[in-house]
């Protein structure tokens, strides 16, 4: 089961990818993972979740810093 922070980091990824015009292909492609594997991770029905490495690269896809994805103060 996901927890709380898992879901902040998921959700702020999407919603970063999303207002960069970032398809999940995408994705799934700079990590060399299959798209299915994205659906999952940005689905709720799953316990899916991007390990630290992968949130590394998609922050270099997403010209941003890892950090960008972690809320200011803990939840």
């Amino acid at each position: 089961m996901r927890n709380t922070i898992d879901t902040y980091v998921i959700e702020k990824v999407k919603e970063m990818r999303k207002a960069k015009c970032i398809k999940q292909q995408e994705i799934a492609d700079w990590l060399e993972v299959d798209k299915s594997y994205i659906a999952r991770i940005e689905s709720s029905k799953y316990d899916k979740k991007y390990s630290v490495s992968q949130l590394n690269e998609i922050a270099k896809l997403l010209g941003c810093s890892p950090k960008d994805f972690f809320p200011k103060q803990p939840l």
